[in-house]
C-alpha cells in the first residue's frame, strides 16, 4: 500500500504537492487556481500527485495548466497503452508498473483483469518545465521509494522535473526485474516437474498456461516502454545534458528487461512443446510394453487354443498329454517374454 508523501489530506478543490526550492521541500496543498503559479515559478520544482480524481478535478486542472485535452482523457481512460507524446512545452506518459500476487488461484480485478495473477498499476503524469504531474489509479503503486530516489538524487533535482522523471521511471523498471525474477523462479520450478521421474503433477499445465498468460501481459507493458523513454528524451531541452547518462542507464535496463521477457516467453513455449512431446513419449513406451505383453500372451492363447480343441491330439486324455501341453504353455510365455526383454519391448 502506498504511503502518502503529504502531511494533510487534500480537500475537494485541492491537490496534494511537494514543492522543492533551493534545494529544500515542503509539502503543502494548492487550491486550484493557483496551481500554475507554483509549477511555472523557474525558482522551484513541484511535484503534484493525484490519486483517483474525478472527472472535474481533471478538467479544472487541464484549464489552468492548458493541458491537452486527448492526454487528459488518455491520463484517466482504462486500457490505455503504455506511450509518450509532446504537446508543446508540455510531455505525457502513461507506464505501468508490475507486481506479482500471492494467491495460488488469483481471481480477476481492476489492476488484474485477466485475473492471471499480474496486477498492473497504471501511473500516467504531465511534465511542465518545472514541474511534474502523476495520475495514479489506486494506490497499488508505492510512491514510498520513488521518494526515496529522488532524495538520494541530490543535485540532480536542481536539473528539473526530468530528474523527477528519471527517478519514478527508474522505480518502475526496478519493479519489472523483480517480477521478472520471480517468473523465472517459478519456470524453473516447472522445468523441474518437466523431468520428474513420474512426469509433471496434475496442476502442471493450468500452471504452465497461466505463466504463459503472465509473460504475454508483462511484454504488453515492458516491450513500450522502450519507445516511451526515447520519446521523452529525443525531445529534452539541450540544457538537460547532465541527465544523458542516467537516461541511458535506464534505456539499458529497459532492454535488458525486455529481452529477459522474451526470452522466458520463448522458454515457456518450449516447456509447452517439451511436456506434449516427453507425453508423446511417454505414451509410445505404454504402448510399446502393451504390445510386448500381448504378443507373451498372444504365445501362450496359440498353444492352449491349439490343445483345447474338441479333437484327440497327442497324448489325449493321459498325463502326457497334461505335461506337455504345461510345458509348451509355460515355454512359448517365457520364450516369447525372452524376446521381448531382450529388445526392450517389456
Amino acid at each position: 500500500m502506498s504511503v502518502s508523501p503529504m502531511t494533510q489530506p487534500a480537500r475537494a478543490g485541492e491537490v496534494n504537492s511537494v514543492i522543492w526550492r533551493d534545494g529544500e521541500k515542503t509539502s503543502t496543498v494548492l487550491p486550484l487556481g493557483h496551481i500554475a503559479a507554483q509549477i511555472e515559478d523557474p525558482t522551484s520544482l513541484v511535484w503534484i500527485d493525484l490519486v483517483d480524481p474525478d472527472p472535474a478535478t481533471l478538467v479544472l486542472l487541464a484549464e489552468e495548466l492548458s493541458l491537452e485535452p486527448t492526454s487528459v482523457e488518455d491520463a484517466i481512460a482504462p486500457f490505455e497503452r503504455a506511450k509518450a507524446t509532446h504537446h508543446g512545452d508540455h510531455a505525457f506518459f502513461v507506464a505501468y508498473a508490475t507486481t506479482l500476487t500471492p494467491d495460488v488461484l488469483p481471481q480477476a480485478s481492476a489492476e488484474d483483469p485477466d485475473g492471471d495473477g499480474l496486477l498492473l498499476h497504471r501511473v500516467s503524469a504531465f511534465i511542465s518545465p518545472y514541474g511534474l504531474i502523476t495520475i495514479r489509479r489506486g494506490n497499488g503503486f508505492d510512491m514510498e521509494p520513488v521518494l526515496e530516489r529522488w532524495h538520494t538524487a541530490g543535485d540532480m533535482l536542481r536539473l528539473g522535473p526530468f530528474a523527477l522523471v528519471h527517478g519514478l521511471l527508474d522505480v518502475i523498471v526496478d519493479g519489472y526485474f523483480s517480477t521478472i525474477q520471480d517468473l523465472d523462479e517459478h519456470i524453473d520450478h516447472l522445468e523441474d516437474q518437466l523431468f520428474d521421474v513420474d512426469g509433471p503433477g496434475p496442476d502442471f499445465q493450468r500452471e504452465a498456461y497461466a505463466m504463459r498468460k503472465k509473460l504475454v501481459a508483462l511484454r504488453r507493458v515492458v516491450l513500450p516502454m522502450r519507445d516511451l523513454v526515447n520519446i521523452l528524451w529525443r525531445n529534452r531541452r539541450l540544457e538537460l545534458v547532465q541527465l544523458d547518462p542516467w537516461y541511458s542507464d535506464l534505456t539499458d535496463h529497459v532492454l535488458r528487461a525486455g529481452e529477459w521477457s522474451e526470452s522466458l516467453r520463448d522458454m515457456i513455449s518450449t516447456i509447452f512443446d517439451t511436456h506434449l512431446a516427453l507425453q508423446d513419449a511417454r505414451l509410445n513406451v505404454v504402448m510399446k510394453k502393451l504390445s510386448g505383453w500381448a504378443a507373451v500372451l498372444a504365445a501362450i492363447t496359440f498353444v492352449t487354443g491349439w490343445f483345447g480343441q474338441n479333437v484327440p491330439f497327442p497324448g489325449f486324455g493321459n498325463t502326457f498329454g497334461y505335461v506337455l501341453t504345461c510345458l509348451l504353455t509355460l515355454g512359448s510365455g517365457v520364450g516369447m517374454w525372452w524376446i521381448m526383454r531382450r529388445h526392450d519391448w517389456i
